[in-house]
């Protein structure tokens, strides 16, 4: 048992640390994430700076990621808290990748892949909330908060314990922490961008004189 959890464990990790973000925006731009928008690698960033094929593309690879680090674990066979972890072990990964010098995302893709395999029903319509208020106000952060409100909730209510709910709440709280960890970051990506937005501007504002 302790040999085939230490092997769910870090190739969760492992699974969790491979770049969607890094990756796809060199493919579409040729250009490393981590120093365009905020310097974030998830699917938000990506989006913002390279388009809506480029984010779901990364939020679809994000996704992915959660999703197998779970359901491995449910294949060799683990109890459910162990599945859990290794959930835990791939958002950690997307947040502190090994590929990518441990900067990386803050993990909203990779945690609703981990409660899709864990709480399919709860995870969808939780998805739903969120796609439908997204689309009638545009606000992310109302959407992404009744979304995970309904999901929780719904957690708790097909589940006979506080297992799945406290477990979505103890995943997506860690969403808020990684963005304060990543304030230094998304600082110093501003003022690179700020220092190229000047560079293009002066060299294109110069007049030649005759």
């Amino acid at each position: 048992m302790a040999l085939q959890v230490g092997f769910a464990m870090v190739a969760a990790y492992l699974l969790g640390s491979i770049p969607s973000g890094v990756l796809i925006a060199r493919r579409f731009r040729g250009r490393d994430i981590r120093e365009l928008g905020d310097g974030n690698t998830g699917a938000r960033n990506v989006t913002h700076v390279l388009g809506w094929g480029a984010g779901i593309l990364t939020a679809g690879m994000d996704f992915a990621k959660g999703a197998l680090a779970v359901l491995l674990a449910v294949r060799i066979d683990l109890p459910e808290g162990f599945q859990m972890a290794a959930g835990v072990c791939a958002v950690l990964g997307h947040d502190f990748p090994l590929f990518a010098h441990f900067r990386g995302g803050q993990g909203m893709a990779t945690i609703l892949g981990a409660l899709m395999a864990l709480m399919p029903a709860a995870t969808l319509l939780g998805l739903a909330i969120f796609a439908l208020i997204y689309a009638i106000t545009r606000k992310f952060d109302l959407s992404a908060g009744l979304g995970l409100g309904t999901l929780a909730a719904t957690a708790y209510i097909t589940e006979p314990s506080w297992l799945g709910a406290g477990y979505a709440a103890v995943m997506f709280l860690t969403i808020p922490v990684k963005k304060w960890l990543d304030r230094p970051r998304a600082a110093q990506a501003a003022r690179l961008a700020e220092m190229e937005n000047e560079s293009h501007s002066n060299r294109w504002g110069k007049k030649t004189l005759y």
